[in-house]
């Protein structure tokens, strides 16, 4: 009985295994990958959203004009809080209400598959994802931040904190809205969730803290598009405090943190299911 011929090939002996498959190519890098995914979601979103940015827009732009009869004139305060909370208000519509809709289409269509088989962190899809309809809620905040402090007669030099403000906001309340889409059990549901989720926005958003009963005061410091609020209603007075700015934000910096690391768990969790 003759011996197999150690030189041979694979297929030299009736023991030899089949033939590696080839080999995958690395994992891409976090921040890559991020760029690639938000450029992807961005360019969606342009194409499908502006309608709903639009309408987001608008019905800000409409509770300024509604309120602007009701406001004192001499009421500064009140001012300050309806403007930021109008323009805060757009980012929810966007980044909380449409990113909860958005993923909960995707979960109850099974499309998690595809990004879950990219070769990029899970966190890279949500972080990417949430950035896209986080900035794409710009436009529609600046606007409304000018033409409100245009129209209700307050200090513009200090509006460049909207931008601050729109990121960090909108990290926030995005990572809550992919968490909505994604835990949830049916898109239906997503879509109410978000969509209470953005009037509890702008309920404690527009009405200045001091009038409202003190449960509510309870509720609105665990909402963290109120901290946003009140670092840009801060920036439309003549004399900033920027100490409370930069804690408000700051605020807003660790709640869109930890929103962001658990919508990248539950983004994981929806997938292995």
């Amino acid at each position: 009985m003759s011996r197999p011929d150690p030189e041979a090939g694979p297929e030299a002996g009736p023991e030899a295994g089949p033939e590696p498959g080839p080999a995958l190519g690395p994992r891409v890098r976090f921040a890559a990958a991020v760029a690639a995914v938000y450029t992807g979601q961005l360019a969606r979103a342009r194409v499908a959203r502006i309608p709903l940015l639009v309408v987001a827009t608008m019905q800000s732009l409409g509770i300024l004009l509604l309120l602007r009869g009701v406001v004192s004139r001499t009421n500064d305060v009140t001012s300050q809080s309806v403007v930021a909370g109008a323009s805060v208000l757009v980012v929810a519509f966007v980044a909380l209400n449409l990113l909860a809709q958005r993923f909960g289409a995707l979960r109850a269509a099974r499309a998690l598959d595809y990004y879950a088989a990219l070769p990029a962190p899970p966190g890279a899809v949500v972080v990417g994802t949430s950035a896209a309809y986080a900035s794409f809620s710009l436009p529609g905040a600046v606007l409304t931040g000018i033409l409100g402090a245009v129209l209700y007669r307050l200090p513009m030099a200090h509006l460049w904190v909207l931008v601050p403000v729109v990121v960090l906001a909108g990290g926030a309340l995005a990572g809550l809205g992919a968490i909505l889409g994604l835990v949830l059990p049916r898109p239906e549901l997503a879509t109410v969730a978000g969509q209470l989720g953005m009037t509890v926005v702008l309920f404690v958003g527009i009405i200045p803290a001091y009038r409202l009963p003190v449960p509510v005061r309870a509720l609105r410091a665990v909402v963290p598009s109120t901290y946003a609020v009140d670092a840009l209603a801060a920036a439309l007075r003549a004399r900033p405090a920027w100490g409370s700015v930069l804690a408000d934000l700051t605020v807003c910096a660790a709640v869109a943190v930890v929103a962001l690391a658990l919508a990248t768990r539950a983004f994981r969790r929806a997938v292995r299911r």
